[in-house]
């Protein structure tokens, strides 16, 4: 379990102690998405100044399982210059759209690289991530009033929408938002949609759950439950509740094929149960209208991305998302869903260069989870990552999820994550 009073020591462990506790300052002026797509880069360019001025660590390697990911995210870069190169979409395009990388797919090779490279205290991550949400906490409580009281949701929009980003909800600066089918309130709290707070309250989760000091367990714990309440995601509902037992129950797992028959499971539920859900959900009035129509448009625009993915462009796809017809109210073709966006974007190539590595990485979490516990809330995270494949880009929120990055990189090394209790 975690220590008392984690201190960094070092620059890199300051950066992710900072870049953490201060996702809400910076998502009060709407820089958070500047923030998180740039801090891995920051501690990236340290740890080779590091390197350079003192050498190489003897206990600091690279795992064979993160050499895959920096291949996969090397390929997404091909199959993204291919696909432009093939469609005609420009320099401009292509300078943007290799940012766009930089900011996305690159981010996760490079925090997974920089928590198994890099000597960053578990228990600092998870202090840091327990302080966030508790911020969750004071802000849920605070914005639950102004909602009643019929203050306004949206406060403003960032000028540093000027830098360039994949939309302007990632820098509105929003108390809550509201429900356009129910007309009720709905929190993003610090992420850009409400899906993605449901995703991150079950990321707090796990994290929260392995802190030992009984203020920040028990806030922690208090501040992802509410982000996974007020969120209204069905698939957070589902997952936060079939992960609960896993992460406080942990001792009782000692079978990992336990752990590889949940990770199956709960996707499997989500997407073959949906109905079941639905139909148990619908008999309570206040969701039992939970969002039609955001499954239809989410239907249909997975059913336009395979087939123009299939019919124009399987091996390396259309280089970007595409706006989409009025039956899909304008929403982008390659968006709403991680494999078909990546099948539509980046072909068959950009598929492979996520799913090869994503799957060796569970491999080992799984068959490592029974002697480490790095390793077990490595495992439910990627759990979460997978689950949330179908329902989310995972490129496009990687500027606010790098923490579980950092940790399943820690997980990686056998030199950090050896030890059943961090």
């Amino acid at each position: 379990m975690i220590s008392h009073h984690p201190t960094a020591s070092s620059t890199e462990e300051r950066l992710v102690w900072f870049g953490l506790t201060l996702t809400y300052p910076f998502f009060a002026f709407g820089g958070l998405y500047v923030m998180g797509s740039v801090i891995g880069w920051m501690i990236f360019i340290v740890v080779l100044l590091r390197w350079y001025v003192n050498g190489k660590d003897k206990n600091a390697v690279i795992p064979a399982i993160v050499w895959l990911w920096i291949l996969g995210g090397f390929f997404m870069l091909v199959a993204l210059l291919i696909g432009h190169s093939n469609w005609d979409l420009g320099l401009a395009k292509t300078i943007k759209s290799s940012i766009g990388w930089a900011k996305g797919w690159a981010l996760m090779p490079l925090f997974l690289f920089i928590g198994a490279f890099v000597d960053i205290k578990p228990q600092l991550v998870v202090r840091a991530v327990c302080v966030v949400s508790f911020h969750s906490l004071i802000f849920a409580s605070v914005t639950v009033v102004l909602y009643m009281v019929g203050a306004p949701g949206d406060l403003f929009i960032s000028p540093l929408q000027v830098i360039g980003g994949p939309g302007e909800s990632f820098f509105t600066v929003s108390l809550f938002g509201l429900n356009p089918e129910t007309g009720g309130g709905r929190w993003r709290f610090f992420t850009p949609w409400a899906p993605a707070a449901g995703f991150m309250a079950c990321i707090f989760l796990i994290f929260t759950s392995q802190e030992k000091e009984p203020f920040w367990r028990n806030s922690g714990l208090a501040g992802s439950f509410i982000m996974c309440l007020l969120s209204q995601s069905r698939a957070g509902w589902v997952i936060y509740i079939a992960l609960a037992p896993l992460c406080f129950f942990s001792k009782h797992f000692k079978n990992p094929l336990l752990i590889i028959l949940f990770g199956l499971f709960i996707p499997a539920i989500l997407l073959l149960g949906e109905p079941l859900f639905n139909l148990i959900t619908n008999s309570y009035e206040g969701i039992k209208a939970s969002r039609p129509d955001s499954t239809r448009v989410r239907n249909t625009l997975e059913v336009l991305a395979l087939q123009r993915w299939e019919s124009e462009a399987p091996i390396w796809g259309h280089g970007i998302v595409e706006k989409g017809p009025k039956i899909v109210e304008g929403m982008h073709i390659g968006s709403h869903h991680n494999w078909y966006g990546l099948l539509f974007v980046k072909g068959i190539v950009g598929l492979l260069a996520l799913a090869i590595p994503l799957t060796f990485t569970c491999i080992y979490l799984f068959w490592h989870s029974l002697k480490s516990e790095i390793c077990y809330t490595a495992a439910l995270m990627a759990i979460v990552f997978i689950c949330y494949s179908f329902f989310e880009n995972l490129e496009i929120l990687s500027f606010i999820y790098w923490p579980a990055l950092l940790w399943i990189g820690i997980a990686l090394n056998p030199l950090k994550s050896g030890e059943r209790h961090v």
